[in-house]
């Protein structure tokens, strides 16, 4: 199968090539394309003439989103709007990457696909908006939601805490949201899976289970890296953020085919055997 990768350089595009087995894949970063100029977006997939368009690509600074609407806008709905109708015009189908943001967080048992969306924040809106014109503009389309992406060349929490436990011998973290930990390796291969079954839709993948808080998931973390700094739970309350997040939006499957990914344990210890071979060993 021949895919235009939007979004190489981000997690997952890095982990879309580097997962990549028998795929032709043609990898495209922010600099080389400006998926909010559909003239631009049109000319990239008729030269590429890919088979399928995958979208790795997204505006998400979830804070400046809420201060700057117009620009999460453009990135998480217009640019997925482009690629979709270019897709379409061109006889490709097209994978778009959403978020558990879609959801309110109102629930205290995991989201599931035919669950209805409820953003609180314009993130999350943006991310909205961009799946409803994916599916509206292509019905070869896939729409995957996933949570928490972690990865060991990214910015992300995982990582930082990492480099918090170089400093400090204990971290306060919050222990009152809750998610789906999800290893961008994990998730690729994930996505792998998927695109070779044909059938389009939407899909829920992320860490498998049933949710950690960022508490749970720094305390076996820390476990996995063999170091005892001390985690402290703290209420998100204390780290107010500009825009509202989903106190609860741990994600799960129940479409068919069933992609599952592994349980979001195995990744973070997967993680941090990586982090550890990268940046060194804490536990010396």
């Amino acid at each position: 199968m021949r895919i235009l990768l939007i979004g190489a350089g981000g997690q997952l595009g890095r982990q879309m090539l580097a997962q990549n087995q028998g795929h032709d894949i043609a990898p495209l970063l922010h600099q080389d394309l400006d998926i909010t100029k559909f003239a631009d977006v049109r000319a990239a997939v008729r030269a590429h003439r890919p088979d399928l368009v995958l979208n790795a690509a997204a505006f998400n600074d979830v804070d400046r989103a809420q201060s700057d609407p117009d620009a999460a806008f453009r990135g998480n709905a217009l640019g997925p709007r482009n690629l979709s109708l270019a897709a379409a015009e061109a006889g490709a189908a097209v994978l778009h990457v959403s978020t558990d943001y879609v959801f309110d967080g109102q629930k205290t048992t995991p989201y599931h696909e035919y669950d209805q969306p409820a953003p609180l924040s314009h993130y999350g809106r943006s991310k909205c908006a961009g799946e409803v014109a994916v599916r509206e503009l292509n019905p070869r389309h896939y729409v995957v939601r996933t949570a928490w992406v972690y990865e060991t060349h990214g910015t992300n929490f995982p990582k930082s805490l990492y480099f918090l436990a170089l400093k400090h011998k204990e971290v306060r973290v919050v222990s009152d949201v809750k998610g789906s930990p999800t290893s961008a390796v994990h998730l690729a291969r994930s996505i792998l899976c998927l695109i070779e079954t044909g059938a389009f839709g939407t899909y829920h993948l992320a860490g498998a289970g049933e949710g950690a808080s960022w508490f749970d998931l720094a305390t076996h973390f820390f476990k996995a890296l063999g170091i005892d700094t001390t985690v402290i739970p703290v209420p998100a309350s204390e780290y107010p953020h500009p825009a509202p997040r989903p106190a609860y939006s741990v994600l799960r499957t129940i479409q068919d085919p069933q992609v599952l990914l592994p349980a979001w344990q195995d990744g973070v210890a997967e993680f941090a055997r990586d982090i550890k071979t990268q940046f060194g060993d804490l536990a010396r």
